[in-house]
C-alpha cells in the first residue's frame, strides 16, 4: 500500500478474432479514467496492445486518409469449442515480446486497469492479464469495460483479474484507488454526468490520426438486439460549447484532421446539441473530416441537419436502418417508419453528399430472420443509390432478444462468449451459412 501518489498503469488489451481493423477505435472509457486519475493526483501510464504505431513497428504503417488502418496480426490456435473450423484466427495488435518489453520498461505500477470491449474478445483480455501477471504477480489488476459488465461471472472466473467492475468506471474509481493503493484522490472526483468528465487522455496515444469524441451517452431507444440501455440506462448529452472546445483542442493542439463521433444518438435533441455544434464548427473554419461509425438515427435527418453536416465537413455517413421492412409489424426496433429512409437520403443528397459517402447498416443473422429478408433489404438500399453495410448480429447478454438467441443458436451461448462471435453466425444454420452469406456480401459491394 502506498500513500504517496501511486503509479497506475492503464492497458488496452489484445483482440483475438477472425478479423479486426482500426475503425476509428480507441479505448475511450479507459482514457477518461486516465484523465481523471491525472487530474486528481495519480501518476498514469498507458500501454495500448492495439497500437499501430508502436516504436518497434515497421515505419511503413498504412494510414488511410480518414485515419483508419489495418492492425498487426499473428495467427494463433482457434479457441476450444470452435477448433474444428477452417477459418484463420489471429491475435491483433502488438507482438507479445513488445508488450513484455513495455511492461518491464515502465515503472512498476501500484495498480493496473484493463478495459474490455466485445464480449467475444474475452480470450484476448485473458491473455493480456496473464502477461501482466507474469511481469507483476503481486500488483492488483482490475478489469472493467463492456465485456466485464455484460459477462461478469465469466470475467471473474476466467481472466485472472483481481477484481471485475461493472458499469461506468468513474463512479467507482476513487474507491478502487483507495482500496488497492491506500491513496485518496484529491479533490474527491464526483462525476455523475458525461458533461462533468474531463476530456479523455488521448495525448497518451502514441500517434493520433483521428480523435474519437462522445457528445452523449446512452440511447433513448431500446432495440431488442442492443445493450445500450443496460450499460447506460440514462440518456445524457453534453453542451455544444463543451464538445466544440474539445474538437478544437485536438485539432489545434494535436493536428487532428479526422474526428469520429462515438454517439449512439448524435442527432437526438438536435436543436440543443448537434445543430449549434455544427454551426460552431462551420463558423470556426476548421478543416476536419467527421465520421459517424455508430450510425445516425434516420428520422432525425432533416434538411437543416443534413445541410449543416455537409458544411461542417462530415465525410462518412452511416445510417441505422437495420432492415427495409418498414411495416408496422417490424420487429426488434422502431427507429424508422414509413418513408423516413427515402426522405433522409433526399435531404443528404440535396445537401451535397455523394452516394459513396452514405452507407446503411443492415442487420444479418438475427434469430428467426430469413436471409431472403436481408437480401431484399440489400437490394432496396442499392436501388436507393447508397451502400448497404452488412452488420452481422452478435448475441448480447441482457438484451431482450438474448433468450431467443440462446434457444436458436447451434452453440451454447451461455457457456462461453466466444460462441457469440458474429463471424460464426451463431443464430444461422451452419449448412446454409457460407454460400448464402457469401452471396449477400457480393450483393452489398
Amino acid at each position: 500500500m502506498t500513500f504517496s501518489a501511486p503509479h497506475i498503469l492503464c492497458v488496452n488489451p489484445w483482440i483475438h478474432d477472425f478479423a479486426a481493423f482500426d475503425f476509428w477505435a480507441k479505448p475511450l472509457g479507459l482514457l477518461f479514467l486516465a484523465s481523471i486519475l491525472r487530474n486528481h493526483g495519480a501518476r498514469v501510464s498507458f500501454i495500448d496492445c492495439l497500437d499501430r504505431f508502436h516504436p518497434q513497428a515497421d515505419n511503413d504503417v498504412k494510414v488511410q486518409a480518414d485515419g483508419r488502418g489495418p492492425l498487426r496480426k499473428e495467427t494463433i490456435p482457434l479457441p476450444r469449442g470452435i477448433a474444428g473450423l477452417s477459418k484463420r484466427f489471429s491475435r491483433y495488435g502488438i507482438a507479445r515480446e513488445w508488450f513484455f518489453h513495455d511492461l518491464e520498461t515502465v515503472e512498476t505500477p501500484d495498480l493496473v486497469l484493463v478495459t474490455s470491449l466485445m464480449t467475444y474478445w474475452a480470450p484476448g483480455v485473458k491473455e493480456t492479464i496473464a502477461a501482466i501477471k507474469t511481469v507483476y504477480p503481486s500488483v492488483p489488476v482490475v478489469l472493467g469495460g463492456i465485456y466485464a459488465s455484460l459477462c461478469t461471472t465469466h470475467a471473474e472466473t476466467t481472466t485472472m483479474a483481481d477484481q471485475v467492475v461493472t458499469g461506468m468506471g468513474e463512479t467507482v474509481l476513487e474507491d478502487l484507488v483507495r482500496q488497492h493503493t491506500g491513496f485518496r484522490l484529491t479533490p474527491s472526483p464526483a462525476y455523475s454526468h458525461l458533461e462533468e468528465l474531463p476530456w479523455p487522455a488521448l495525448d497518451l496515444v502514441s500517434r493520433l490520426t483521428y480523435a474519437p469524441v462522445m457528445t452523449s451517452r446512452g440511447c433513448p431507444f431500446s432495440c431488442d438486439y442492443c445493450a445500450s440501455s443496460f450499460l447506460q440506462p440514462d440518456f445524457q448529452q453534453r453542451s455544444p460549447d463543451s464538445v466544440f472546445q474539445e474538437i478544437q483542442h485536438w485539432h489545434v493542439n494535436h493536428g487532428v484532421a479526422n474526428v469520429a463521433f462515438y454517439d449512439d444518438a448524435l442527432l437526438v435533441n438536435q436543436e440543443a446539441l448537434a445543430l449549434p455544434l455544427f454551426e460552431k464548427i462551420i463558423a470556426s473554419g476548421m478543416k476536419i473530416a467527421f465520421h459517424t461509425p455508430n450510425a445516425l438515427h434516420i428520422r432525425e435527418i432533416t434538411g437543416q441537419s443534413a445541410d449543416l453536416m455537409f458544411k461542417a465537413g462530415f465525410h462518412t455517413i452511416r445510417l441505422g436502418l437495420e432492415t427495409t421492412d418498414l411495416s408496422p409489424s417490424r420487429c426488434h426496433d422502431g427507429k424508422v417508419t414509413g418513408n423516413e429512409f427515402s426522405a433522409a437520403l433526399g435531404h443528404l443528397k440535396t445537401a451535397g453528399f455523394d452516394s459513396s459517402q452514405i452507407g446503411a447498416y443492415l442487420l444479418c443473422g438475427l434469430p428467426d430472420q430469413s436471409l431472403s429478408e436481408v437480401k431484399a433489404s440489400v437490394l432496396t438500399v442499392r436501388e436507393h443509390g447508397v451502400t448497404p453495410v452488412l452488420a452481422y448480429y452478435t448475441p448480447i447478454p441482457h438484451t431482450p432478444i438474448w433468450k431467443r438467441a440462446v434457444e436458436q443458436s447451434r452453440f451454447d451461448l451461455e457457456k462461453d462468449p466466444i460462441f457469440t462471435n458474429n463471424a460464426l453466425f451463431p443464430c444461422l444454420d451452419r449448412g446454409m451459412e457460407t454460400k448464402s452469406i457469401s452471396r449477400l456480401k457480393n450483393l452489398s459491394v
